[in-house]
């Protein structure tokens, strides 16, 4: 008789508690892209203008940003799976609440509570990565976290079109409520951590500098692109590349994490800036016309944007404590999508398309200086 031969342990990225933070995010995630593009279209139908129905999603941004700006001090009192928790309630739980009003008032109210939720989502998801696993497979845990950020937005964006036609609004409304519901209770099953990282200072550490703006540049060409590329192209040439924008800048952000983890991150962080950088000067080039430039050029953005995502988060998570790192880095992400938009527009106007895109690739390659003197 032998004894029985020990089980090892089970691997970081295996683990039941970095599991159910995949599925905390996935179903945060999903409540908030099913209803992305149909809280405005339920405004209009209750009477509102498109410019009250923009501010409905502006509100909401506006206060998850604030809300990210409280999140260094907040998680350094509260545990930050009960932050994870809190915030998808908070995304799932108003949502019903749309059904019974579309005035807008309401709709801001509702849609400000469900702000704070996903503030709180995004930096305590993205700082547990930090916190479960440790710094060796730091890449490869943001790589599977940014696909389970991702895959919501790949298949749920369109399908909360079509959902809302085929079974209603009040129907998907309670299904955007339901599904975070459902998935909150498990960020409560996840073990209790303490921090693997640096302490929080109060303030952003300066070598938080070079991968901030890296990311920010990155984030303000991907924003002007899904605002603008419709426009710039084309319907039918801009389906094809928002598609490929979207697969690559998935597959980017996992394929970042595999190579970071082995190979070095600055390795990966220049080849990304540069290969970004490149997308959006092939898009400046196919702008104003029906180029099938505009598709490879997408692609290329994408791929590149995505392993950015990575390779930063990572660089972050090395100089500061997670909650600071996940706090700046969500702030350079949504502040850039959304002065990618607003700056796009500027230029377009005085300029056209290609100077705007063109503009883009010239402020992601200023960075490679920056991503070259990151750790």
């Amino acid at each position: 008789m032998h004894p029985p031969a020990p089980v090892a342990p089970p691997t970081p990225l295996r683990s039941r508690s970095f599991l159910l933070l995949l599925v905390c995010t996935l179903g945060g995630f999903t409540g908030y892209v099913l209803l992305l593009p149909i809280v405005a279209m339920w405004a209009v139908r209750g009477g509102a203008g498109e410019l009250a129905a923009g501010a409905v999603n502006g509100t909401f941004m506006l206060v998850t940003v604030l809300t990210q700006l409280g999140m260094p001090w907040l998680l350094a009192r509260i545990e930050h799976r009960t932050a994870l928790g809190l915030g998808v309630l908070l995304i799932g739980l108003p949502a019903p609440l749309y059904a019974a009003t579309a005035q807008l008032p309401g709709l801001l109210a509702i849609s400000g509570v469900r702000g704070i939720g996903f503030g709180l989502l995004t930096v305590a998801g993205s700082a547990l990565v930090a916190e479960l696993v440790p710094p060796a497979v730091r890449g490869r845990a943001a790589g599977l976290y940014g696909l389970a950020v991702g895959l919501p937005n790949v298949a749920f964006l369109p399908a909360g079109v079509w959902l809302a036609q085929h079974i209603g609004f009040q129907a998907l409304f309670w299904t955007a409520g339901l599904v975070p519901a459902a998935t909150a209770a498990m960020a409560f099953g996840i073990a209790r951590t303490t921090s693997r990282g640096p302490r929080a200072s109060g303030r952003f550490p300066r070598a938080l500098l070079s991968p901030w703006a890296t990311m920010t540049a990155g984030a303000l060409a991907a924003g002007g692109l899904v605002a603008f590329l419709p426009l710039a192209v084309g319907s039918g040439t801009s389906s094809v590349a928002l598609l490929a924008f979207g697969a690559t800048t998935l597959l980017g952000r996992w394929l970042a994490g595999q190579i970071g983890d082995r190979a070095g991150r600055r390795q990966v962080l220049v080849p990304s800036v540069l290969l970004a950088g490149l997308g959006a000067a092939l898009v400046a080039v196919g702008a104003g016309d029906e180029s099938a430039l505009a598709v490879p050029g997408a692609a290329l953005l994408g791929a590149g944007f995505g392993a950015m995502q990575n390779v930063t988060l990572v660089a972050m998570f090395d100089t500061t404590s997670s909650g600071t790192a996940s706090t700046a880095w969500n702030i350079a992400y949504d502040g850039g999508n959304g002065l990618g938009s607003v700056g796009f527009g500027m230029l377009i106007t005085l300029s056209g398309y290609p100077t705007a895109f063109a503009a883009a690739a010239t402020l992601i390659l200023l960075c490679i200086p920056l991503a070259s003197r990151s750790r």
